[in-house]
């Protein structure tokens, strides 16, 4: 696994993880709050069949922040990754508000998409379709003087299980624990992937694999569904025991699927 940046036309950097070896390359888009490092698992589940890249997206991670989060920043972001890596056409993966990145970058830039990977988002994201789109983290707090007392903050304020932020967490200077994201960036990163992007699901023909976790409240049964009744060259696979992040609650289960669905 190697880290190195990437160079944007609009300015500045984008953070790329790169794990290496042999196999299909496979761009893994991130979601809120999270960042690259964080389909390391993945990565050596499928090792020999994809070659994971993962940006850290604007915001997140060692990117840093940004003056916009608009649904068109994340496309041109992930567009010039492709390109300037040389890795066009290439298959895209996006877990939640990655997912939606990935299909709408598929509808805007067919020539760069060769297959796409959404795990556990679908094509509408709001209510009353999805009970709660956004996840109100507004004023929590940033750093804690240890990793323990930052999860702890995270239960307090209704996350059971920290791990994944935690993945978003460094040690400072001083030795406390912070993390690599500011909660005011991720409340407008979640508020741009609200609404109802049917036509962008719809609007590419690329072959498509939808996974869903099978006890997700982010991706209904029903809407996995429409998903891949409404798209040709899409189909959908449950993974059992899973929730939304399902590349960790279910590695073996979600790279045999993304395995499957390279060799076809």
């Amino acid at each position: 696994m190697r880290e190195y940046p990437v160079s944007l036309p609009s300015g500045g950097q984008l953070c790329c993880t790169d794990f290496g070896g042999t196999g299909i390359p496979v761009l893994a888009l991130h979601g809120t709050f999270g960042r690259g490092r964080i389909f390391a698992g993945l990565a050596r589940e499928l090792a020999g069949v994809a070659r994971i890249i993962a940006p850290d997206q604007r915001g997140h991670g060692g990117t840093g922040r940004r003056d916009s989060y608009t649904c068109a920043d994340f496309v041109a972001d992930a567009a010039a990754v492709l390109e300037q890596l040389g890795l066009a056409p290439a298959v895209v993966l996006g877990h939640s508000r990655g997912g939606i990145t990935a299909y709408q970058l598929a509808a805007r830039h067919p020539e760069l998409v060769a297959g796409l990977v959404v795990e556990d988002v679908g094509p509408v994201m709001r209510q009353p379709e999805i009970a709660h789109p956004v996840l109100d983290v507004r004023g929590w707090p940033a750093t804690a003087p240890t990793e323990a007392d930052l999860a702890a903050t995270l239960q307090e304020r209704g996350i059971p299980d920290a791990s994944y932020f935690l993945q978003s967490a460094v040690t400072t200077p001083d030795g406390r624990h912070r993390f690599l994201f500011d909660w005011d960036d991720m409340m407008a990163v979640q508020l741009s992937g609200v609404g109802d992007w049917w036509p962008d699901w719809l609007g590419s023909d690329c072959p498509a694999l939808v996974l869903r976790g099978e006890h997700s409240a982010m991706l209904p049964a029903r809407l996995a569904e429409q998903m891949v009744t409404r798209r040709p060259g899409a189909r959908a696979v449950e993974i059992a025991e899973a929730g939304h992040w399902v590349h960790d609650d279910a590695p073996v289960a979600t790279a045999a699927a993304i395995a499957a669905f390279l060799a076809g």
